[in-house]
């Protein structure tokens, strides 16, 4: 198998991992939690942290600024994806879920929120990288397409912009739209700024003689 990308992955917990050994259930946790992390490592993954969802973590993440976020958690699901998804809101990364809580009602919730993976029991640690691997390529396409759309917005709120400047110079000096536009365009080329942003301001200048 070649060698998966060194990808710096951090892994959310509800708990601190190194928990006592309570009863059957908490030790079936433990053992799901150490299969993970030594899927990852098998599979040439980068652990960097293993920590808490709690108040610190957006500050946390923020200084480790992993390439992934992996939750480990089970019946603490929901609380712990509603801090990852809060951390990570401002510096988006993939989030991957692995749980054995058979309770998928809030998958879609999840996926919706930003979850680029939610994986339901059954973990083994081949199938870890290839989780990843898809968890990833969605992720990426996904913030492709937000920048896309992004970018789209800010064209057309540019071009609104633009008309409203031509409309302006075409009233105020009796132009035509092809000479306000190159008076427009000439301004910005002399004074190195961009098209839009001389726009922006005859249209405030404008709005302050109204």
């Amino acid at each position: 198998m070649p060698a998966a990308p060194q990808l710096r992955i951090v892994i959310v917990a509800p708990e601190p991992l190194e928990r006592d050994l309570a009863d059957a259930h908490t030790e079936s946790e433990l053992e799901r939690s150490r299969s993970l992390r030594i899927g990852l490592i098998e599979s040439g993954y980068n652990i960097v942290a293993v920590l808490p969802a709690d108040t610190f973590l957006t500050e946390r993440l923020a200084q480790i600024a992993p390439d992934m976020v992996i939750v480990d958690a089970e019946s603490q699901a929901r609380d712990t994806l509603e801090h990852v998804v809060m951390a990570t809101r401002d510096a988006r990364r993939p989030i991957v879920l692995f749980t054995n809580d058979d309770d998928t009602s809030q998958v879609g919730a999840a996926i919706a929120a930003g979850v680029s993976a939610y994986v339901v029991a059954g973990l083994a640690p081949e199938r870890i990288r290839p989780v990843l691997d898809v968890a990833l390529a969605r992720f990426t396409h996904e913030e492709n397409l937000r920048r896309e759309l992004a970018d789209a917005r800010t064209q057309l709120s540019e071009r609104k912009v633009i008309d409203k400047a031509k409309g302006i110079l075409m009233t105020r000096h009796s132009l035509s739209e092809e000479a306000a536009y190159s008076r427009l365009r000439k301004t910005a080329m002399d004074r190195g700024m961009k098209l839009a942003e001389v726009a922006q301001r005859i249209v405030d200048v404008a709005d302050l003689l109204i």
